[in-house]
């Protein structure tokens, strides 16, 4: 089994901003940006595609197929409150703990990037690995680096070293219970 990991193309929005699960859509470059990722992929008509519901992710998965599986759990963090806020805007005294424990701790009104892991790998073991199928996951950073920790045993907090630029592609072979990293796959 192979299964394609893909981060969205480039969103529409100004650096510096916090925006998690806000459906944003993607620039005017998405074109070639899409022609890029599919340039990277191969697969059949028996591949499923999965998508998060977002349209950043579900505009490049209608790219691939017309058949597309959306799941709320590929969603990035929710930053609950932040969500939209310049970084630099979020008082100190709000984004310090979190910093100090990004992994645990709660964004106020959202989610800690352990509850994000547990959803996705929770999607992966209820839908992907049953299904014994080729897949395409078109996600977010977030979502793809929990889930590659997971696979590969890594700290959660050390997940960040693991580079993923917008329309990154990763693939994974899934053979004897063994996942191998073939594609895509830089330490940053």
């Amino acid at each position: 089994m192979e299964i394609y990991l893909i981060r969205h193309t480039t969103p529409d929005i100004q650096k510096g901003i916090c925006y998690g699960q806000t459906d944003l859509d993607v620039t005017t470059d998405f074109e070639n940006e899409s022609k890029a990722v599919h340039r990277q992929l191969r697969f059949d008509t028996d591949t499923i595609v999965y998508s998060s519901p977002l349209q950043r992710c579900s505009k490049l998965a209608n790219t691939i197929s017309t058949n597309v599986r959306k799941d709320d759990r590929l969603m990035e963090l929710d930053f609950g409150h932040w969500e939209m806020k310049a970084w630099n805007d979020i008082p100190s005294k709000e984004i310090k703990p979190w910093m100090n424990d990004f992994v645990n701790t709660n964004v106020p009104g959202g989610e800690s990037y352990i509850a994000l892991q547990a959803r996705m790998v929770d999607f992966f073991n209820e839908v992907i690995l049953p299904s014994k199928k080729d897949s395409i996951i078109v996600s977010h950073a977030g979502p793809i680096r929990a889930l590659l920790a997971h696979i590969n045993n890594m700290p959660l907090k050390d997940s960040f070293s693991i580079q993923l630029n917008y329309g990154h592609v990763l693939k994974l072979a899934y053979k004897d219970a063994t996942f191998t990293i073939t594609k895509g796959f830089h330490l940053k």
